[in-house]
């Protein structure tokens, strides 16, 4: 590990013994060696310390400037130096260990428990051979679409000398068990469960166990242990923060709580160890030996960078006075289709908040059928929509577990929920903090992994009866319907 000292210029915060730059969307710098940043232009035909440069350019060099993506790299040796491709002999030879165009449309509500992650005895599975396809829509290769995945893992990638960089489209990683360590071209990150992590799409990264003390409410696991979460892979452009309309200039996931890593480099010793870069290009899997760290850039400046978020930063704004307004309030971030206010993916945060409606407001969600597809995904605790919810993995709707209600498919809360919610006199305010769900939302009707529909050690084959208590017993206007003329009218209390 390098021990030079990372010199920024910019606003730093330091976590978990890293340091890191804040903002979204700004213009970074960074050196672990000062003076390594050329001053002045780009590409000097002599780069301090014998460097070479690199650009690696996330949009069009065209692109409008406020969304333009790029980053130059000043780095020991060039990524050009790296190996030809080879297929992966072994399997799965898809990323998720399934062929998206082998996915099922759905037209059922889903929901899965964990995915079991035992495995065949005495495999070795890191972060890419742990991650497990379980939705898919659109085409990588026209640049239109995502994929959402689940992963778990017990290996280190750095003891297996493996990395990863997906040519596919931007990763977003959020653990659920055990925190990670994130090696990339740009530095380090440390990632916690109740925080994610954004990966652009070309960047080189590495995903280990977290060795020092895992934060959140997740009791931490020991480096040995089996880390897990979920994974949104989204094919055109990258996330960004949504537009905040009438709620003004604050709120939501502010900029300034994203944190960027500095610059780092590995020492000698560790550079020089050969290793296998494994590359995803139109959801194939490719193997790419290089004699040397792809890890090697001493200095960098660009807008186009992997970064981290705290979940526990997020701002929640919803209803003081009647109605349960649409979850599009509780987006973190956002991947927008051509269509204005039409997401190719939200990432929706439903955080511990308060709610303060009046007494004839039914407080959980509604029933609904939704143009959008809903991916559903709990970090802890339970969800206020599911009674059933629990930490033991037994049923229900729970930590790790998942749900899918595609486009057009009702869903909303089981039956104990609203009977309860009914009940409920609505006569003060209520504080939600039993859990961190969220949601991974898309205008694209999602298909879904075989073993995902059929596997039932993985899926709840019994979702759908948390409805079948909703029956027409309540319903008090038979004559009315019957042609029976009642002599009341129930009215609407106001």
């Amino acid at each position: 590990m390098s021990t030079a000292t990372p010199h920024c210029h910019a606003s730093t915060v330091e976590q978990d013994g890293l340091v890191y730059q804040t903002g979204l969307g700004n213009q970074f710098e960074s050196e672990c060696i000062p003076g390594a940043l050329p001053r002045g232009r780009n590409n000097p035909r002599m780069v301090p310390f014998g460097l070479y440069t690199e650009q690696l350019s996330g949009t069009a060099f065209t692109a409008p400037r406020a969304e333009n993506r790029r980053v130059w790299l000043y780095r020991i040796q060039p990524s050009v130096t790296i190996g030809a491709a080879e297929s992966l002999p072994q399997e799965p030879q898809f990323a998720g260990g399934c062929d998206p165009r082998a996915c099922e449309a759905a037209i059922d509500p889903l929901r899965w428990h964990p995915y079991p992650v035992d495995g065949a005895a005495g495999v070795e599975y890191d972060f890419v051979s742990g991650l497990k396809l379980q939705c898919h829509a659109g085409d990588p290769a026209m640049r239109e679409g995502l994929a959402i995945y689940l992963y778990s893992f017990g290996t280190n990638m750095k003891d297996l000398q493996t990395h990863f960089v997906d040519h596919d489209g931007e990763l977003l990683i959020m653990p659920q068990q055990g925190s990670l360590d994130v090696l990339t071209e740009l530095g380090r990150l440390i990632v916690h469960p109740t925080e994610l992590v954004v990966i652009p799409r070309g960047v080189v990264f590495q995903v280990n166990h977290f060795e020092g003390e895992s934060k959140g409410p997740i009791p931490g696991t020991s480096p040995t242990a089996t880390a897990r979460g979920y994974m949104l892979e989204v094919y055109k452009g990258g996330f960004a923060l949504p537009e905040l309309g009438p709620i003004g200039s604050n709120g939501l996931a502010n900029a300034r709580d994203f944190l960027h890593p500095v610059a780092w480099c590995v020492a000698q010793s560790d550079y020089e160890k050969p290793c296998c870069i494994v590359a995803k290009m139109q959801s194939q899997l490719y193997a790419k030996s290089s004699t040397h760290s792809p890890y090697n850039v001493v200095a960098w400046h660009g807008n186009y960078s992997p970064y981290k978020y705290n979940l526990e930063r997020f701002c929640a704004v919803n209803s003081v006075t009647y109605d349960h307004l649409d979850p599009s309030i509780y987006t973190v971030l956002s991947c927008q289709s051509e269509h204005v206010g039409t997401a190719l993916a939200d990432v929706v945060l439903f955080p511990p908040r308060v709610l303060a409606t009046d007494a004839n407001t039914l407080r959980p969600p509604w029933f609904h059928r939704n143009v959008m597809s809903e991916y559903m995904g709990l970090l802890y605790g339970s969800y206020d929509a599911k009674v059933s919810s629990g930490t033991d993995g037994a049923g229900g709707f729970v930590p790790g577990g998942s749900s899918l209600h595609n486009a057009m498919v009702p869903h909303g809360p089981d039956a104990a929920t609203y009977v309860r919610a009914v009940a409920d006199p609505c006569d003060a305010p209520v504080l939600l903090n039993r859990g961190l769900a969220f949601m991974f939302e898309t205008y694209l009707p999602l298909r879904v992994n075989p073993q995902a529909l059929r596997d039932e050690a993985w899926r709840d084959v019994d979702y759908t009866a948390c409805w079948q208590d909703l029956t027409a017993a309540d319903f008090t206007g038979w004559d009315w319907v019957n042609g029976t003329v009642g002599t009341t009218r129930e009215e609407d209390d106001r």
